[in-house]
């Protein structure tokens, strides 16, 4: 007994370490707990140097700059950072203006947020135009500006420094796993609710019931954005990160599975708009007879399971994977086609005895066929090298682009030495 008991024990702390482990390996795959700590952290340490550097006794602006300056991604830092610094430069400087002429009052606060509004357009800092009308403010809020502001900038120079090291040394992590297991989940979503309306075909679902279909379906497009999101967020971690090869396939590949799914979306919610409008004509009768709607809900299983399918496929990392997921999307579209055949056949019967209703039943077989056509691998390997060919040409024409401008200047300034 007390040896089975100190073996249970032993099981229970082995499945709490596994729960914890668990945790702990959702939350290092979480971008907002990892950017979290990567920004509490980079700011600290801002602060830590600014102290040795700055005369201030309390140099904040340094950890406010980490702060704006360390992003989720190595590529937002890259593309943010500079604007971010220039901001609160351009403001510094603005308050530095101000201050030799005017105190702070009522109307030369207006002037100043004003001016640094005006002046943030003209230096092109974008999205970041109010932290130039923020950075004015605080430094004109203080007392002894002309000193203080120049140790403003010296903290915002050391905040920025600080977090471009910090993402160059410790890079931030690759969002694609996080990026694919939204796209599964979306994947999954869209299966359940194409088998949930794939089963009203079977009874006479009331119109009301019908329309909550339809409702669940639209609300796809919520979620088609917030993948969109954490997509975004992977290809720019996949940017300028040395850890990764063939980043720009890795974009495309993704980026296209979610336009699918997204095309799949859409055309789900047609079909709960089929079924709305047939159980409105059908008012309260079975909407299928027994044998045909049993042929549509295996024809909408086997593509609910191809949907999954499709996105393991598209979010697989190793070869191996790839393969087995591409050899059971295989197997189940050919099963949904061939059941898909057979409910067109009934289909067909059923328009001849009700004509009145032909076009509902033709809808149903449209829809479906667009689904299947979607995740056929032949479609998507022509999507996918469309693609990539677009996106080869982009990269090639800037790079022309660029090549022409730096020859164009090139020779400017040989012109002018031969002046």
């Amino acid at each position: 007994m007390a040896h089975d008991g100190g073996r249970d024990e032993r099981g229970e702390r082995h499945d709490r370490g596994a729960r914890d482990g668990g945790r702990l390996a959702r939350l290092r795959r979480d971008p907002f707990a990892v950017q979290t700590l990567r920004s509490t952290a980079a700011a600290t340490l801002s602060y830590v140097v600014a102290l040795r550097l700055s005369s201030e006794p309390v140099p904040l602006t340094a950890p406010l700059t980490a702060l704006l300056v360390v992003q989720v991604t190595l590529y937002s830092t890259l593309t943010t950072s500079l604007r971010r610094v220039n901001s609160v430069v351009v403001g510094v400087l603005i308050a530095i203006a101000f201050s030799a002429v005017v105190g702070l009052s009522w109307w030369s606060l207006a002037l100043v947020i004003l001016a640094a509004l005006l002046i943030g357009r003209l230096v092109r800092v974008e999205e970041f135009v109010p932290e130039v009308a923020i950075s004015a403010m605080l430094v004109l809020g203080v007392t002894q500006v002309s000193d203080t502001a120049w140790d403003r900038v010296l903290e915002t120079l050391i905040g920025a420094v600080v977090g471009m090291l910090f993402n160059l040394l410790l890079a931030p992590p690759v969002w694609v796993d996080t990026a694919g297991d939204s796209i599964e989940d979306l994947a999954r979503r869209m299966r359940l609710l194409l088998l949930d309306v794939a089963e009203e075909f079977g009874g006479a679902p009331p119109v009301e019931r019908a329309a909550a279909r339809l409702h669940a379906a639209r609300r796809l497009d919520d979620d088609v954005a917030d993948v969109d999101g954490a997509l975004r967020t992977a290809e720019d971690s996949l940017r300028f990160n040395p850890r990764v090869k063939e980043g720009l396939l890795h974009r495309v590949v993704l980026r296209t599975g979610l336009d699918t799914l997204e095309i799949c979306a859409v055309v789900l919610r047609v079909l709960a708009r089929t079924l709305t409008d047939l159980a409105k004509h059908r008012a309260g009768d079975t909407l299928l007879p027994d044998r045909t709607a049993l042929a549509v809900r295996e024809t909408a299983q086997y593509t609910a399971d191809a949907l999954v399918s499709f996105a393991v496929l598209v979010t697989a990392r190793g070869s191996g994977d790839a393969e087995a997921a591409e050899d059971r999307l295989a197997g189940e579209l050919r099963a949904a086609r061939a059941c898909r055949d057979d409910a067109a056949d009934r289909l067909l019967a059923l328009a001849l005895a009700d004509p009145g209703r032909w076009q509902l039943y033709g809808a149903l077989l449209t829809e479906v066929d667009r689904i299947l056509d979607e995740l056929d691998p032949g479609h998507r390997g022509r999507r996918l090298m469309e693609e990539l060919d677009r996106q080869t040409r982009e990269r090639r024409e800037r790079r022309r682009r660029l090549t022409l401008r730096d020859r164009w200047k090139s020779f400017g300034r040989r012109a002018g030495a031969g002046r």
